[in-house]
Parts: C-alpha cells; sequence; structure tokens
C-alpha cells in the first residue's frame, strides 16, 4: 500500500514546528560528536593549530548528503540499509558490509567507554578500568529497560557543555585573521601525519554507524505508526522535506562544534606548543581560559553526555545491522523478550568493547584510532549507499536528485582518496 502522496500546497511552517522537527537530527549531530569526535578534533586543533579548520566547512555537505540518502533509503523501502542490501545483492555482499560495520563500531563503543571513563577518573581519582564496565552497565539497563529516546530526553542536555568550546574560542585571544584563511582557504600537508588526522576527521564525521542508524530510526519513525512493511514503502513530497529539515541542521550543529573545538584547542594548546594530547587532562586545559580548574569538569561532563548519546547508537546500529541482515525481529521499541536476538546484539558488542579497555591501549589515542578506523572503513558502505539510492528497482521514482547523487559520489572519492593516500604515505 502506497502512502498518499497528497498534500497542502502551502504549508504552514511554524517556529514551533520547526525545533519539533529538529529532535532526532539534533540528537544524531550531538552524537556525532562523540567522546572519539572531541578527542579527534582536540589532537587535530593541538596538533596542527588553525590549518584544519576547512575541513569542517568541507565535509558539511558531504555528511549531510550521506545521511540524507539513508533517511530516504529508510522511508522510501521501509527497510533498514541492511534490510535493503539483503534484497538486492549476494549475501557476500550484504554480510561483508556488516562485518565491517560492526568491526568499527565495537572498537568505537571500547574507545569512547574508554574515554568517558578516563575523563571521570581525572575529576573522581577511581581507577578509569572501574568505570568502564560501570558506564557500560548504565547504558545497556536502560537499553533493555527504557529505550532511546527517553535516554537522549536526559543526556542530550549534557551536550550542551560543547558549547563551553565557543565560549572559549573568543576569551582564548585566537589570531582571527589566520583563523579565517584558515576556514576560507583550504591547506593540505602530504605528511602522514596531516593525512592520518584528515582521514579520522572524516571517519567521525561521516561514521558507518549512522548510515544503518539513520536508516533504521525512519523505519522506527514508521512503525511507531503502525506500519507494515507493505504499507512503509514510499514516501510523500513533505515527507522527503521533512526529513531534510531533520537532517541538514542536525549535521550543521554536528560540524558547528567540531569546527569550535579545532579552533579553541588550536588557539589553547597548540599557541602554547602543547601539539602532542595523550590524556584526557591534557585534552580539557583547552577549556581553562573559560572555567579555570573547572575545565576538567565542563570536559568530563561533554564526554559523558555525548558517550551516553553516542554508546546506544553504536550497539543499536550493530543489533539492526545483523538482525535485518539475519533476518530477525528486533527493535529498541520491543522489550527484550520479543527481540532476544536483537538485543544479545547489543549486550555481546557492549561486552566486547568493555574488554577492548583491558588491552593496555591508551585511551586518547584508541579514540583517534577509531576515527581513522571509521575513515578506512566507510568508502564501500557508501559506495552501497549511493548505489542503493540510485537505484530505480529499490527507490521507484524516489531515486537521488542529481546534486545528492554528485554529493555522494564526491564523498566516496574524497574518503578513499584520503585512505590510500594515508597508507602511500606511511
Amino acid at each position: 500500500m502506497k502512502k498518499k502522496d497528497s498534500h497542502p500546497s502551502k504549508e504552514k511552517v511554524s517556529i514551533r514546528s520547526f525545533f519539533a522537527d529538529l529532535g532526532p537530527g539534533l540528537i544524531t549531530g550531538a552524537a556525532d560528536d562523540d567522546p572519539s569526535g572531541i578527542s579527534t578534533y582536540s589532537i587535530t586543533g593541538a596538533a596542527f593549530g588553525y590549518a584544519p579548520l576547512w575541513t569542517a566547512i568541507f565535509s558539511f555537505p558531504l555528511m549531510a548528503a550521506v545521511q540524507l540518502m539513508c533517511a530516504r533509503l529508510g522511508m522510501v523501502t521501509g527497510r533498514g540499509l541492511a534490510g535493503a542490501v539483503r534484497l538486492r545483492y549476494p549475501r557476500w555482499v550484504l554480510w561483508g558490509a556488516c562485518l565491517l560495520l560492526v568491526v568499527a563500531n565495537v572498537i568505537n563503543i571500547g574507545a569512547d567507554l574508554g574515554g568517558m571513563a578516563q575523563a571521570t577518573q581525572m575529576v573522581t581519582g577511581l581507577n578509569a578500568l572501574l568505570w568502564t564496565p560501570i558506564y557500560a552497565g548504565v547504558i545497556l539497563a536502560l537499553l533493555f529497560w527504557s529505550s532511546y529516546k527517553q535516554i537522549a530526553r536526559i543526556f542530550k542536555w549534557l551536550t550542551l557543555v560543547l558549547f563551553a568550546y565557543v565560549a572559549t574560542a573568543f576569551l582564548a585571544h585566537a589570531d582571527w585573521k589566520a583563523v579565517l584563511a584558515a576556514t576560507l582557504i583550504p591547506r593540505m600537508n602530504w605528511s602522514r601525519e596531516f593525512l592520518s588526522v584528515l582521514v579520522a576527521i572524516l571517519g567521525t564525521t561521516i561514521s558507518p554507524y549512522l548510515f544503518f542508524w539513520q536508516a533504521a530510526q525512519e523505519v522506527e519513525e514508521e512503525r511507531a505508526l503502525g506500519r507494515s512493511v507493505a504499507q512503509r514503502k514510499g514516501a510523500a513530497d513533505h515527507e522527503l522535506r521533512k526529513s531534510q529539515t531533520d537532517v541538514i541542521p542536525g549535521m550543521f550543529f554536528s560540524n558547528f562544534i567540531m569546527y569550535f573545538i579545532i579552533l579553541t584547542t588550536a588557539a589553547t594548546l597548540h599557541a602554547h606548543g602543547q601539539t602532542n594530547i595523550s590524556t584526557a587532562r591534557q585534552a580539557a586545559e583547552a577549556l581553562r581560559p573559560l572555567a579555570g580548574n573547572g575545565a576538567y569538569w565542563l570536559f568530563t561532563l561533554g564526554l559523558i553526555g555525548t558517550g551516553m548519546l553516542g554508546v546506544p547508537v553504536l550497539v543499536g546500529s550493530c543489533a539492526y545491522a545483523v538482525a535485518e541482515a539475519a533476518p530477525w525481529k528486533g527493535s529498541l521499541a520491543w522489550r527484550p523478550k520479543r527481540a532476544p536476538q536483537f538485543y544479545a546484539i547489543l549486550a555481546v558488542a557492549m561486552i566486547i568493547g568493555v574488554g577492548l579497555n583491558y588491552s593496555g591501549l591508551n585511551a586518547v589515542r584508541m579514540l583517534f584510532l577509531t576515527a581513522v578506523i571509521n575513515g578506512v572503513l566507510a568508502p564501500p558502505l557508501i559506495l552501497l549507499v549511493v548505489l542503493l539510492t540510485s537505484d530505480s528497482k529499490v527507490m521507484g521514482k524516489r531515486t537521488n536528485p542529481p546534486l545528492l547523487r554528485g554529493l555522494g559520489w564526491l564523498t566516496f572519492v574524497v574518503m578513499m582518496a584520503a585512505a590510500v593516500g594515508m597508507f602511500l604515505t606511511s
């Protein structure tokens, strides 16, 4: 049964309804600035100063395009990304895509939990290895007996702490002439270090787990209305416009915060010769011009807030992908008894992620390496997204418009070239 394409020609869009549509996209944008992202941007600003600021503007249309394609895929097909791949491509493509996602996500889960724990150790004095399973247990308990929407409703307010980087940028005596030049004039350093940072930035902004999550959440919205797979197929013009209202501001918020984290760390850490960050305490020092000794608390609250939003998305996208590929029934809106395999995947992904923290890896370094791994593994998944959403057999008349398709291909080429360049310079 196809959705009706009728809609009033003149829509009454109030400010209230506009901000009401921002919820999921804004939360996704905040989750994208997870502990891995915060650490990557901090390391970038400390190591290279203002030079990488242009990447925040450059990556915005790329990440917005990929997320819009994933949203369209979920809305038009009534299935998640893995479900669409299962119906269109051979099993080796399906499970290869799921393997790429699961590997990237499990490492990301471990890194994010470790980052949250190390930041908490900084302000409490208790060993990070004690905090890691506590955070994992709290998140699993909330997912098992509550819902992601309720988690987001609580912890999205902690992500507002990230605006401290914006305020600090104006207190840290930044060289605004140099800032403007670095923002508008892209400069590349063809070294292994800079290309690694570029891959990490792309990997933490255009992250594989968000592809699966975006499509799955569109399906969840439809499922909440009681629609079957057949009833979920198709999307009206106003529904596609609404998804743009949701996704684009969310991605803008993500890159806005990214820009100011790089700027702040460049103006504080890099400007004073601290170019190598290896601990949470060193990263937190960037906020000292605003908060003094309270910088450690601001940094910790930011990592906890984004971690509490990001880790559920990471384990959730793992579960959605494997369940759709199997295929098993599963949804974060259902209780564990109704979807045991789905929740088993959640638990296993989290447990392995926790285990990685006991391997002796430095937490901050692990957060950065996670972003690099995401950047290397993302291109094949972006290729799948572009091919699926450009295929009339999958999307019918709702294939990508030319601009969206072009940005999708550009994203694939840029991320592939950055990854190849990094390996060649190594």
